[in-house]
């Protein structure tokens, strides 16, 4: 009785903010990449989410709010270290949660970066999947290239190496065979030399195709499931003649950490002009819960 005495006394005058946290890129749970998604985050300021995030200690953790643009919702995206402009597994939880709790067929979540139109495939239990449409990336040759070959120990990649950036800034590392992308140790310190910067590995061929992604620069050793490099890796590869556009890829990612996600994308237009650029998956929600702050 004296413990919960004390909690109570503790929780005097905070407010219960409900949360729930979605497996994404997976149908299973403990699969995919975990998000935290505050679903009403008035009032809440830009330090007190930063505290937040680094309190569930996930690669990402989004805030709800109302849209300031006629928008379904307002999210903002934080790591343990910092806010993003737009990331892409973070979105794609939040708006299956979101529709969960409201049968739309489709919604724009307002980001720092754009506005992001969704639309769900849905079944009489309820959301199968989501397809986002995403910003067009800007892309350039990569101006740090031998400390970023020296960091993930690879001499000879298959492709031009190219930095893209759709929000966050991805570059694209093609590696010989799946074997050789799994055999990657990163040396995070020589990594961490790379500023604002995610590195992303990748190998395969056709329409399938494995990736991983290190990014000490925004506090993420490896990541299970990186939706906002999907859209670029498609772009990629269509622009360098491995891919057709307008072909959905298949993208595995977090086989090696012992979370396999799998994310859809596609990338329509041609070298000269990108149309438009598509990733679509799953999410389960795993947990439900309130943090009294």
């Amino acid at each position: 009785m004296a413990t919960v005495v004390a909690v109570d006394r503790h929780r005097a005058g905070t407010q219960a903010r409900r949360y729930v946290v979605a497996d994404v890129f997976a149908t299973t749970p403990l699969l995919g990449n975990p998000v935290a998604v505050f679903l009403d985050s008035e009032g809440l300021s830009t330090e007190r989410m930063q505290q937040i995030a680094r309190e569930m200690n996930l690669s990402e953790t989004t805030f709800v709010l109302p849209p300031d643009k006629g928008g379904y919702r307002r999210v903002r995206i934080f790591t343990p270290v910092n806010e993003l402009p737009f990331a892409g597994h973070p979105l794609l939880g939040t708006a299956i949660a979101l529709a969960d709790a409201d049968p739309v067929d489709s919604m724009e979540l307002e980001t720092h970066e754009a506005t992001i139109p969704f639309t769900f495939t849905r079944s009489v239990e309820g959301v199968l999947s989501a397809t986002m449409r995403q910003p067009v990336p800007e892309w350039q040759p990569y101006e740090l290239l031998d400390t970023l070959l020296e960091g993930i120990h690879v001499t000879d990649p298959i492709l031009p190496v190219e930095v893209y950036r759709n929000g966050p800034r991805h570059v694209f590392v093609g590696v010989s065979d799946i074997p050789a992308l799994s055999a990657i140790r990163p040396d995070l310190l020589v990594l961490a030399k790379l500023p604002n910067v995610a590195v992303n590995c990748f190998a395969g061929s056709g329409y399938r195709w494995r990736s991983r992604m290190f990014s000490p620069a925004y506090g993420v050793a490896e990541d299970a499931a990186t939706g906002s490099a999907a859209g670029p890796l498609a772009v990629h590869l269509a622009r360098h003649g491995l891919i057709e556009f307008g072909r959905q890829i298949e993208i595995k990612q977090g086989v090696e950490m012992g979370r396999p996600s799998t994310m859809l994308a596609t990338a329509f237009g041609s070298a000269n002009r990108i149309e438009r650029v598509e990733v679509a998956g799953s999410a389960v929600v795993v947990a439900r819960g309130s943090l009294y702050v």
